[in-house]
């Protein structure tokens, strides 16, 4: 697909960008990603340590949120537990922290 307008880049007959032909949720996806934001949360999310001082970061719409803790790498089982909003909370089992952030839907 060529366009013909001159887009800057000293080629009269140039195949468009991703920025210029993006369209629907790819669109709102590549315009939130230039601001920082993830809101579909399709990215990898930031690593933390789990400490009480980078706990990991659980986004929620809601003030509390379920979350299952595969508490070492060659675990089977899941420990589940309310993950609430306010200070980081530790999981039962390990000891590894994490924080109920608000998270708005794009819509």
């Amino acid at each position: 697909l060529l366009h013909t307008n001159n887009n800057g880049r000293g080629n009269r007959f140039a195949i468009p960008t991703v920025d210029e032909q993006a369209t629907g949720l790819e669109k709102i996806v590549l315009e939130a990603s230039k601001r920082g934001t993830d809101p579909y949360s399709i990215l990898k999310p930031r690593e933390c340590a789990g400490s009480k001082q980078d706990p990991h970061i659980v986004p929620s719409i809601t003030n509390k949120r379920i979350v299952g803790c595969v508490c070492e790498e060659d675990n089977t089982a899941v420990v589940w537990f309310w993950l609430h909003q306010g200070e980081a909370q530790r999981c039962p089992s390990c000891g590894a922290y994490y924080k109920l952030v608000p998270h708005e839907l794009p819509h």
